[in-house]
């Protein structure tokens, strides 16, 4: 049974999180120490890390997501959908949803600026790319129903996704938020050269 009190768990997680990406957002992510952020959430460092391996993570912690997103899109998909019908659908759901793993929330601003100025940020992002275009691989070579060339499509999918997570990204930043029909475009875009390409 997962544990759910002040101790530890997924209350403790939670508290934590919230409490680093005030503190990021605030004053920079370079600028805040682990120990800074345990002491406002009354835990360890030591508690931190168990939590969070490492300092990105902190503010980088969307990634258990994404793979959940990734893994259901490949494994729960209907009988009659390809894994590239299934990957649209997962991306134009995100959107509608102005899910924060679209780039479409207006109040991912400040988060957008706090990765854009460190560096360490920004090469973190690279590896969970990397890490995230490993699993969708792996999860299409365990899938009998997948015939193509599972490290290739999942390079191209990830790298594309995050190309256009990452101008919405910087449009945010600039004070130009990519609207709904933007980003549903430039998704357009991405899936036709995935399917024709592929």
């Amino acid at each position: 049974m997962a544990r759910t009190d002040t101790r530890g768990g997924p209350l403790t997680r939670a508290r934590i999180s919230e409490v680093a990406t005030r503190l990021f957002l605030d004053r920079g992510f370079d600028a805040v120490t682990v120990a800074d952020v345990a002491r406002e959430a009354g835990v360890s460092s030591v508690t931190v890390f168990k939590h969070f391996p490492r300092k990105e993570d902190l503010l980088l912690d969307r990634v258990d997501d994404a793979v959940q997103l990734l893994r259901s899109a490949v494994r729960e998909r209907p009988a009659d959908f390809d894994v590239l019908a299934s990957l649209h659908d997962l991306a134009f759901r995100l959107a509608d949803d102005r899910h924060g793993l679209s780039g479409l929330d207006d109040r991912s601003a400040p988060f957008f600026r706090t990765v854009a100025a460190s560096a360490p940020l920004i090469a973190r992002a690279r590896e969970l790319a990397a890490e995230l275009q490993q699993v969708l691989a792996e999860e299409l070579d365990r899938d009998p129903r997948f015939q193509g060339d599972s490290v290739l499509l999942a390079a191209f999918f990830v790298a594309g996704y995050a190309t256009v997570l990452t101008e919405n990204a910087r449009r945010c930043i600039a004070g130009q938020p990519t609207t709904a029909e933007d980003h549903r475009a430039r998704l357009q875009r991405l899936f036709a050269a995935l399917r024709n390409g592929l």
